[in-house]
């Protein structure tokens, strides 16, 4: 597949897309350029070929080693973006584990990673921008006065997929959006500006910039998705986002955004369109999380048993995240909870089975599940959350689906939007956790702040392991403190402050290179490596 002098080229000169089912909206038969309103008629002649669009954004999610050619080799962490949810929470402080040979995300623990030249910093730019690459052109291809819901539908599809690509990078590439609104982001590239980025490159927008494009991407995707449900035009499965899910995303950004009042209705929104119900007690008190099917997901990775992600045996996510089933984890040690937050957790909290104890015990586990613990040599505080492929204890079938976003979410976002604008969102948590989490839970937080703390620290126990814990660390100006977590190596346990330099990724290398409109002056400072202290 080639993209004709456009920048994405030189983001992503020596990435091999292994995709399929795009080059019509990309080249004419005779291989010349081809313009929006070329690739317009296309889809208006052809509306299959926006649906084959959609799909390639889709698949570009989970790849096996996309990054081969640009980082020299196949790398065992480099499977498309759950890849980046796994960096991303190796650099927090509740996702733990030890840096051994096995462990794929040492890099990120020590926060190696923020070197330019990092492979995870490439793997992290290359993956976000090929999804947004594919964006482009669905949204390219596809008029914004149509009129026909199935076009309407991939339409929504693109622009709402671009505008999470973006949210995405803007909180990994700047601090948090208030008080940053001019502070460097990152290059905006849309279908509209690539054919002058590739001649001139792009320079780093602001962060007020590149929000103003993803909340004017989310709100389109919620008026084309709109008109596509009232005309009975529905989505095939919870790879594609429906409308719920597009209420979903834009209240994740009106939450980074600190738009309490509009974060709050999104959620409820959200929580009103979907289909999807929170997991309830009977429900979670057993590893589970590995199907996009379980009623509580809104979105999710579908991955199937023939993915090379999955025939790869090991380079998968759940290969290197999983315990009970057969992979990396069982040679690296396994991901373990922060252990002051176990600790914080009360016996008559469901989750608190979600990990093993200091006993290696978990009431979540049944006979051979406690045994395949035991036989892999775990330590305590382990993570039992996640099920192997199918139930089925040391599978080495890794064909689980990830999660991108559950109804849960909704609710905590419901609850922490209501309490900072004035609303009640401690009794929307108190019944939450309530009812499907821990029946004796009180909330003893007054102001909204402390109930903002609050949802923070459920937030940490409901979606741990599931890539979003950094966005929360960034967005509330949290540092990275490991004191007393519990990691087993002493070079890992780090203080460092809200604000410092090494929270934030650095353009790659290459880029800078590739890029005309960038140079050295225009990246984020490395700063320096974080320098261990004394644990608690």
């Amino acid at each position: 597949m080639t993209f004709n002098k456009t920048y994405f080229l030189a983001l992503i000169a020596s990435f091999s897309f292994a995709l399929t089912g795009c080059e019509d909206l990309d080249m004419l038969p005779e291989g010349d350029e081809v313009t929006s309103s070329q690739k317009e008629e296309v889809v208006e002649n052809d509306p299959s070929k926006a649906e084959a669009g959609v799909n390639s954004i889709f698949a570009q999610f989970s790849q096996y080693a996309p990054n081969e050619d640009a980082l020299g080799s196949v790398r065992h962490n480099d499977f498309g973006y759950p890849a980046i949810m796994m960096f991303t929470d190796a650099n927090g402080y509740d996702v733990v584990s030890e840096d051994n040979g096995y462990n794929w995300t040492g890099n990120s623990l020590d926060y190696s990673d923020r070197s330019k030249s990092s492979r995870e910093g490439q793997i992290t730019w290359n993956n976000m921008y090929a999804i947004i690459n594919m964006t482009n052109n669905v949204i390219g291809s596809i008029n914004e006065e149509v009129e026909d819901p199935t076009s309407q539908f991939y339409l929504g599809q693109g622009l709402a997929t671009r505008a999470f690509s973006y949210w995405v990078l803007a909180q990994l590439y700047q601090f948090n959006y208030v008080g940053n609104e001019a502070a460097p982001c990152v290059p905006i590239i849309t279908n509209e500006n690539a054919g002058v980025a590739a001649l001139e490159g792009a320079a780093r927008s602001s962060v007020k910039e590149v929000y103003d494009l993803i909340t004017s991407d989310i709100d389109k995707a919620i008026i084309f998705l709109s008109a596509a449900k009232e005309q009975g035009i529905n989505r095939k499965d919870k790879r594609y986002i429906d409308l719920a899910v597009a209420y979903g995303l834009r209240a994740r950004i009106n939450l980074t955004m600190q738009n309490w009042s509009e974060a709050a209705a999104d959620a409820s929104k959200a929580i009103e369109l979907s289909d999807a119900t929170p997991a309830g007690l009977e429900d979670v008190n057993k590893p589970s999380f590995w199907a996009v099917d379980e009623d509580n997901w809104m979105w999710g990775i579908i991955i199937a048993e023939t993915d090379r992600v999955v025939t790869s045996g090991i380079v998968n996510w759940i290969s290197h995240m999983g315990s009970l089933n057969s992979g990396y984890s069982s040679y690296a040690g396994g991901k373990q909870v922060n252990i002051q937050l176990f600790e914080s957790i009360p016996a008559s909290d469901v989750r608190k089975g979600w990990w093993i104890d200091e006993n290696l015990s978990s009431p979540n586990l049944n006979a051979e599940q406690a045994k395949a613990m035991e036989d892999y040599g775990y330590a305590a505080y382990t993570q039992v959350k996640f099920a192997p492929y199918q139930n089925i204890v040391k599978n080495s079938t890794n064909a689980n689906d990830v999660p991108l976003m559950r109804i849960e979410e909704m609710y905590l976002i419901k609850a922490e939007a209501e309490a900072m604008s004035g609303a009640n969102g401690k009794a929307t948590l108190e019944d939450f956790i309530q009812t499907y989490r821990n029946p004796d839970y009180v909330c003893t937080a007054t102001s909204p702040e402390d109930i903002q703390e609050e949802v923070f620290n459920q937030r940490r126990i409901e979606l741990w392991g599931e890539g979003l814990n950094w966005f929360d660390v960034m967005r509330l100006n949290k540092g990275v403190d490991r004191r007393g977590a519990g990691y087993p190596n002493a070079t890992m346990v780090f203080n460092i402050p809200a604000k410092d330099a090494n929270l934030l990724w650095p353009i790659p290398e290459a880029e800078i290179q590739a890029n005309p409109a960038l140079t050295n002056a225009d990246n984020n400072p490395t700063g320096t490596t974080p320098q261990p202290v004394a644990d608690l």
